[in-house]
């Protein structure tokens, strides 16, 4: 099937509409960084850059660590850009883009996700570089998407949803990491349920001068636990990644680098250290 000129927007140079990327553009492992800053703080470490482009806050470097290709590009904040950047990064490998259509055999990228993230466990220290174990969004992606879960994904969701029943029009989701990319990136790191919400200030449990709807968010989220699994981190791109990525056949791991402490209400005075020991953990095990 041709997919129409409205569904997939392609720019006047071949590239994809958004990221401004050709499909050699692209390599096959893939980390994502909100900040359009952090891209260069990522591809420093790289032995040589081939690509740099940008477009609005998607900005991309692609190059090489030794022999592997590795692509950086920045999301920006929310679901919201997740959608975009997500479906276009797979339009850029799985889509024909001279006969718009479904290529036959499809690619799988690996994306890694360094962000920063508050945990809302007390025993995570400042400093930490955790490790997604699940994605739970508590924003409304993935309701515009189908879904197919697995049975130890359904049991833990609905388990999940009986904790939060007194939140009232929301409805969480929740996917599973990556295995593979856990074992080979995180497997000494601290894990545990990243929690995702549409906003910032009230959908994180923060309170300016708008009043918050949702009492006592942060305790609602820390007194979960089901074995072993317990929420312990708060961000904002964790769960999209998770299910946009399973959901279009690609592995997603998500890495945060813990800044704040939201139950002893305290920030890091040193938040780019935190970052960039994440960075370069990761990059030494590409």
């Amino acid at each position: 099937m041709k997919l129409l000129e409205a569904d997939l927007i392609i720019n006047p140079d071949g590239s994809i509409y958004h990221l401004n990327l050709l499909p050699e553009d692209i390599a096959d492992t893939v980390i994502t960084v909100g900040d359009l800053d952090r891209v260069p703080e990522v591809s420093k470490y790289f032995d040589r850059i081939e690509l740099k482009k940008g477009k609005r806050e998607f900005i991309t470097h692609t190059g090489y660590i030794g022999d592997k290709r590795i692509t950086v590009i920045s999301t920006g904040i929310g679901t919201d850009n997740i959608d975009i950047v997500f479906n276009e990064l797979d339009a850029l490998v799985n889509i024909d883009f001279d006969t718009r259509t479904v290529k036959n055999q499809l690619k799988s990228l690996n994306i890694i996700r360094i962000g920063t993230s508050g945990a809302v466990q007390p025993d995570i220290p400042m400093g930490t570089v955790l490790a997604s174990s699940y994605g739970l969004g508590f924003d409304a992606l993935m309701h515009y998407y189908e879904q197919e879960l697995s049975l130890e994904e359904q049991a833990l969701l609905a388990e999940i949803n009986t904790h939060f029943k007194g939140l009232e029009g929301i409805k969480p989701y929740l996917t599973m990491a990556n295995e593979s990319l856990v074992q080979q990136f995180a497997h000494d790191m601290p894990t545990g349920i990243t929690s995702t919400a549409p906003g910032f200030y009230a959908p994180q449990g923060r309170q300016v001068r708008a009043k918050n709807a949702v009492a006592n968010f942060i305790g609602q989220l820390n007194s979960f636990k089901s074995g072993e699994n317990r929420i312990t981190n708060l961000e904002m791109e964790t769960a999209g990644i998770y299910a946009l990525a399973k959901t279009l056949g690609h592995k997603a791991l998500s890495i945060n680098a813990i800044l704040a402490s939201r139950v002893k209400f305290e920030f890091s005075s040193n938040p780019n250290a935190i970052v960039e020991k994440a960075i370069k953990t990761i990059l030494e095990r590409i």
